[in-house]
């Protein structure tokens, strides 16, 4: 290849791959199931959110009544559970929207971003208010009627039945989209309702104990076991919202099903490098630095590139950016440049 028609050839495909983008296989990332999926999700939110509404004032009613460190931590942990279904409302209305000139590729990751915010609340509100609910009561005691200890078991039982009923909505719609859980939002509502069924079985065994021999450290060890549980689930989303916010790479599957059908191109010699980034729930960034097979002219160049992005967006929907950088350096020099082994970023 000569270097005028790779000049050419790289200046018209190391821009955002319109022609796929254009093309209606391309779209499918954005399309009408996913949209169905987020007002499944919607639902899903609000139904977590009005349950967690409801408990947060049973809770925090029984919990002053009763004079009871775990039922306390269970409001704290509600309320967490509260905010946290608004970001998530936020997360779903934000990450939808179409790309423009100051995020030219659109606004996938607010999903992450408002998932992060959502595992710091239940972390600060739930996981820390918890354990300093335990601790005062290790340290000053509590004394409780047998009335209060009546009170408080049975909200904290029409609490278990809201959430597992929150818990089943969430599970059933999992099921629903074959058992994954690649959605922030969907898997922060399972985790929460998952915490808090676990977190109310806690609380009632602790508050039981207490009943039975008079002990309050059963009840305010039930708040630090809830603490300790919040922390963990809040690190756990934490890590996972973090990982898609600095930039993870697609499944390995998809870079696998990319390489392939790159690999399989007649007119690409090699792939030198292939990076990829995943800009929101279902779009992916794809750059690749190919080697063309020798003698192709520049228009027969921007031909090929143009097909190449069209068959990666139609075997790989999510792939919503495309870039191709054209070379014709030799694949050892091309292995051995800093930009082709990722050592600055990638092409």
């Amino acid at each position: 290849m000569s270097g005028t028609p790779t000049q050419q050839t790289t200046d018209s495909t190391a821009a955002p791959a319109t022609d796929s983008a254009a093309d209606p296989a391309a779209g499918r990332a954005g399309g009408p199931d996913e949209s169905k999926a987020d007002r499944r999700t919607r639902v899903t939110v609000l139904v977590a959110l009005a349950a967690n509404l409801v408990i947060a004032a049973a809770k925090a009613v029984g919990g002053v009544v009763a004079a009871s460190p775990a039922l306390l931590s269970e409001a704290a942990h509600s309320v967490a559970d509260s905010l946290n279904e608004v970001f998530l409302l936020a997360a779903l209305r934000r990450s939808r929207r179409p790309a423009d000139r100051k995020h030219p590729f659109g606004y996938g990751k607010e999903r992450y971003f408002w998932s992060l915010l959502a595992a710091v609340g239940i972390f600060v509100m739930g996981g820390c208010f918890s354990f300093y609910q335990g601790v005062q009561a290790l340290r000053e005691g509590a004394e409780e009627e047998l009335s209060g200890y009546i009170a408080g078991l049975i909200v904290l039982g029409v609490a278990l039945l809201a959430e597992g009923g929150s818990l089943l909505r969430a599970l059933h719609q999992v099921r629903g989209q074959g058992g994954g859980l690649r959605d922030p939002a969907l898997r922060t509502v399972v985790a929460e309702d998952g915490t808090a069924v676990l977190g109310v079985t806690l609380a009632m065994i602790g508050m039981a104990l207490h009943m039975v021999t008079g002990q309050v450290v059963w009840e305010a060890s039930a708040s630090l076991a809830i603490g300790a549980l919040l922390v963990y689930v809040a690190y756990r989303l934490g890590r996972d919202a973090r990982d898609q916010l600095i930039g993870e790479a697609a499944d390995p599957e998809a870079a696998g099903r990319i390489r392939a059908l790159l690999d399989a191109q007649p007119e690409i010699d090699s792939v030198e490098a292939l990076f990829t980034m995943k800009t929101g729930l279902d779009s992916t960034l794809v750059a690749a630095r190919v080697d063309l097979v020798p003698g192709l002219d520049s228009e027969r160049v921007e031909e090929v590139a143009v097909r190449i992005k069209r068959s990666l967006a139609n075997t790989v929907p999510e792939a919503g950016q495309i870039f191709l950088d054209i070379t014709d350096r030799p694949a050892r020099e091309a292995h051995e440049s800093p930009a082709a082994t990722g050592e600055r970023g990638g092409a």
